[in-house]
């Protein structure tokens, strides 16, 4: 259905006359005329009739008069879903209980008048993907993994190395520590159950393992935290790594300890992602707001942390943060 015909009926019905409704949609009467015959054709009802007083509505014409209003209301809402600035700022945050779903919280809380429709990717190259086709704003990511650049028109911005501690049930053998050296972790088995090959956080993994003579497991699938805790809890073998800024609940009883790694302390490096030729005004808002924050790399607290900590050599390197 023509809208333009649809929204020239409205103007005839609110003003009475044709020759009112020509001038408020700078149209010739002519072409109302037109726009109003070529709707009833359409519809096969006649909507107006003209008398010496003006335009009359007819009875079909009441009849759509209702729907015509919902028409152009619909269109005026689709058009503001899509214009910069007026629909929600979509993120990537990973998982919702990870670090970067608290540090889009963060920004939430600082910025509550900016709306934020939050999702959850599976890898680096489906978020890239879905920068590059516009379905997302930003993800939060590790990049780049090893043999692989950020392609062209997708910046970064590193905003938080995340210290990594290990999670232990109470009859394991660290289970009693504050901290443990990251050199002490050889020769214990870590589960990390579901890695998934080609990804950036098995890229991670691989390396600190590597790097660090660790035997990280990644046997059988991934049934969820919940059983991972389960699993855990009853082993006194068994742990794993979490994120510090990861939120986790178990039940009372499995009595979980999450223990510092230290010497260095091995941190997942998380960065923004952008297109960026990206126009959504928030965008800016959301990387100025990370930028600032104590906890992003190159900041006066970070340096202080910077000279025991591990990350992969193909993480960004903290001094080439892009230009805001």
């Amino acid at each position: 259905m023509d809208l333009d015909a649809v929204r020239t009926f409205l103007a005839v019905v609110d003003s009475g006359r044709f020759r009112e409704a020509a001038a408020e949609l700078a149209v010739t009467q002519q072409a109302v005329s037109k726009r109003v015959a070529a709707l009833e054709k359409e519809l096969g009802v006649r909507l107006l009739a003209r008398t010496a007083r003006g335009a009359e509505v007819t009875i079909d014409g009441q009849a759509f008069l209702p729907h015509a209003r919902a028409l152009l209301h619909a269109e005026e809402r689709a058009m503001a879903s899509v214009r910069p600035g007026r629909r929600a700022l979509r993120v990537d945050v990973i998982g919702r209980r990870l670090a970067t779903a608290g540090l889009l919280r963060g920004f939430h809380l600082a910025h509550p008048e900016i709306e934020l429709d939050v999702v959850t990717l599976f890898d680096a190259d489906a978020a890239v993907a879905a920068l590059g086709a516009g379905t997302i704003d930003a993800s939060f990511r590790a990049v780049t993994m090893p043999g692989r650049r950020l392609p062209e028109g997708i910046e970064a911005l590193p905003v938080l190395d995340e210290p990594l501690q290990l999670l232990t049930g109470p009859g394991h053998a660290l289970a009693g520590a504050r901290s443990v050296p990251l050199a002490r972790l050889a020769g214990h088995r870590i589960w990390i159950p579901g890695i998934v090959g080609g990804t950036e956080w098995a890229a991670y993994y691989a390396d600190l393992a590597a790097r660090f003579g660790l035997t990280i497991e990644v046997t059988g699938p991934d049934f969820g935290p919940e059983a991972l805790f389960d699993t855990i809890a009853d082993s006194p073998e068994l742990a794993t790594f979490v994120g510090e800024g990861t939120r986790l609940v178990w039940p009372q009883g499995h009595d979980l300890r999450r223990v510092a790694v230290h010497g260095p302390t091995p941190v997942y490096p998380h960065s923004l992602l952008w297109a960026a030729d990206n126009p959504h005004p928030s965008l800016r808002t959301l990387r100025d707001h990370l930028a600032a924050s104590p906890e992003a790399p190159g900041s006066p607290a970070a340096a202080v942390r910077e000279a025991d900590i591990w990350s992969p050599a193909w993480a960004r390197p903290r001094d080439r943060r892009p230009a805001l």
